[in-house]
């Protein structure tokens, strides 16, 4: 990829050329890390995380107690709504879990972790967290990023031009079906989470088997046993359909439709973390309903720091960027969606072309 750096806050993505590492390829984040470090950002919020994990369990006990107290009712069906907004509420907390935002150390972080996320939802906490850890060691890179892997969408012109099988499909149009697409992905999430059981790589696998099949026997005897068939079934695929939705519509912001890297294509640290992720601009809601992650930027640089600092964060780190000219991009909301698409829409022009020809 051809990249030129020509600014350092931008409305649109720029790009620039990456800067291969050298033996002091880390003292631009180190600079960084200091100022971060000296205003306090990275100490633990104790207090914070109590109330919101509070809130959260709150949340999704308020939706089952409402779901049992309506009984066999089309109603149910808001409640189908609001329980989608409640797991994936529940979800974020397992993320700022797994980045040890909470807990310093690793066996809390796992214990709640797993409990927010295999019970809780029936998202395999192993199975993710390890798929994330990948994901933020090489943000963006086609062959290490395993967000990026070409499987039913393909992210670059030439994962296009090599796609096989749905990916190929669906690849030339897929911009139009990518939301479509995504009231799928709660289902994916519990499929990937019981296939993910299988890998020898997955650590307590009885341990997190079980609280999937807890988590999967107690929503399922619920529905059937306090809905008729018919609402049941209904209510499953709208709360599944609109968490997949939701999930989907907080991540897809982050970082499709910018720099992708391949092979050793690939600057240092900092530069890494930067030129590919998409802050999203927003108030006190913004933050609340994309669970922080809007701060994407800040976030891939310290994954460990707590949510409710990435606030204050940004201003440290958009202010170091343009002292050292690295283009840091943010956009609103609706304006990430569009570049998003606009970036699923010129990957598969391949596949389009390739169909015109034939």
């Amino acid at each position: 990829m051809t990249f030129s750096s020509d600014a350092t806050v931008t409305t649109t993505p720029v790009a620039v050329r990456p800067r291969r590492s050298r033996p002091d390829a880390g003292s631009d984040f180190a600079r960084l890390s200091r100022r971060i470090t000296e205003a306090g950002l990275l100490r633990r919020r104790p207090g914070y995380y109590t109330v919101r994990l509070g809130l959260v369990t709150g949340l999704l006990a308020a939706g089952w107690a409402a779901f049992v107290a309506l009984g066999d009712t089309w109603w149910q069906l808001a409640v189908a709504a609001f329980m989608a907004l409640a797991f994936g509420q529940v979800a974020l907390v397992a993320h700022d879990l797994a980045h040890r935002q909470v807990f310093r150390r690793r066996r809390p972080s796992e214990i709640w972790g797993r409990l927010f996320g295999n019970l809780g939802i029936g998202m395999s906490y192993g199975w993710w967290m390890n798929k994330h850890t990948r994901h933020h060691a090489n943000p963006n890179h086609e062959e290490l990023d395993p967000d990026v892997a070409p499987d039913i969408l393909v992210w670059s012109t030439e994962q296009a031009r090599n796609s096989s099988g749905l990916a190929r499909f669906i690849g030339g149009h897929q911009a139009f079906l990518f939301f479509p697409l995504l009231t799928l992905e709660g289902f994916n999430l519990h499929v990937a989470s019981v296939r993910a059981l299988r890998s020898p790589s997955m650590k307590s696998r009885l341990l997190e088997g079980a609280l999937l099949f807890l988590h999967t026997a107690a929503y399922l005897s619920a529905l059937f046993l306090v809905l008729s068939p018919g609402k049941a079934v209904a209510f499953l695929a709208v709360h599944q359909c609109l968490f997949g939705v939701y999930l989907g519509s907080i991540f897809a912001p982050n970082h499709k439709g910018m720099p992708t890297f391949t092979g050793d294509d690939c600057p240092d640290f900092l530069r890494r973390q930067v030129l590919t992720s998409r802050n999203v601009r927003g108030g006190r809601v913004t933050d609340l309903m994309l669970g922080g992650l809007n701060y994407q930027i800040e976030h891939h640089l310290f994954p460990s720091m707590p949510t409710p600092h990435l606030r204050r964060a940004q201003v440290v780190v958009r202010a170091y960027c343009a002292e050292i000219d690295v283009p840091y991009h943010e956009t609103g909301l609706i304006q990430s969606y569009r570049e998003a698409l606009s970036h699923l829409h010129r990957a598969g022009e391949p596949i389009r072309r390739q169909r015109k020809a034939s």
